[in-house]
């Protein structure tokens, strides 16, 4: 029996996710793949190199620090999120990412990006947590907007959760029979349309498979909440969400409430750490 992890994303949203990831390696709690979209890519690839408390650690530590996300990022380099802090400094120099253990931990582990050109969403399956993986990392949490596009080889792309938010279906065509999904919005959320479509047909007019993913990102996230629950009822798939909105700042700058809502992922994944245990034991 293959154990699988979705993990959803939604920027500062992940910090429930952390919560939850570090409760499971405080546990024991493995799995044989795991997928992350954009925050759940960024935050996730901790499981895998079994670095528990690396990601509150980093972002308690940097959330004030201009150089880690900014409007002054934004405005000179075209990133909100600083991609050479993010992606270079502070992996491989501040808080350094276990890439050994990564590669020498047999999980599978895949992010998701969204190619610009087809709209469509990528799985990258990330093998030794070098530069090549921590680009496409990148990528998936490429939000758009507040991002540039990020180029890998010829390809084109922007953060995942464009094409695929909850990555559950990608997952079960792996192969992975019983898979816990951690999602950062609760039960009853509902996505609405996009409000900035007038900005987003003028800046991606170059691109309009991305456009029309974006204009129709609501329907595709509904759905898949939809198709979560219907797993969640036919008792193949084990579901952690926060009971109620999580309310934080994508770019959160107060440490307290990154260790807030945190908190509220380690609640909900010891209030469930038997059940996850029988869940894969079944």
């Amino acid at each position: 029996m293959k154990k699988g992890l979705v993990m959803e994303g939604g920027a500062m949203r992940g910090m429930f996710t952390c919560g939850v990831l570090d409760v499971f390696m405080d546990n024991g709690i493995s799995f044989d793949g795991a997928v992350g979209v954009s925050a759940g890519a960024t935050f996730g690839c901790n499981i895998k190199s079994g670095q528990k408390g690396r990601a509150l650690r980093y972002n308690t530590r940097y959330c004030t620090d201009y150089r880690y996300h900014s409007i002054r990022s934004l405005i000179t380099t075209g990133d909100i999120y600083n991609v050479e802090f993010c992606y270079d400094t502070l992996p491989y120099q501040l808080d350094k990412w276990d890439i050994e253990a990564f590669e020498k931990n047999p999980m599978e582990f895949y992010c998701v990006a969204t190619d610009v050109r087809t709209g469509k969403a990528v799985y990258h399956k990330c093998s030794d947590g070098r530069k090549e993986d921590i680009t496409w990392i990148q990528a998936s949490a490429s939000m758009p907007l507040v991002s540039r596009i990020v180029h890998i080889d010829d390809g084109e792309y922007l953060d995942g959760g464009t094409s695929d938010s909850i990555p559950l279906k990608f997952m079960e065509d792996k192969g992975y029979e019983r898979i816990l999904v951690i999602e950062t919005q609760p039960y009853d959320y509902m996505k609405g349309p996009q409000k900035f479509m007038p900005l987003i047909r003028r800046i991606y007019r170059k691109y309009p498979a991305l456009i029309k993913a974006m204009e129709e990102r609501h329907l595709m996230y509904n759905w898949e909440k939809s198709y979560v629950k219907k797993r969640e009822k036919t008792g193949d798939v084990f579901v952690i969400r926060p009971d109620e909105p999580l309310h934080i700042n994508p770019i959160e700058k107060d440490p307290a409430e990154l260790l807030r809502v945190y908190d509220l992922g380690r609640q909900q994944a010891l209030k469930n750490i038997d059940r996850i245990r029988k869940f894969f034991e079944a």
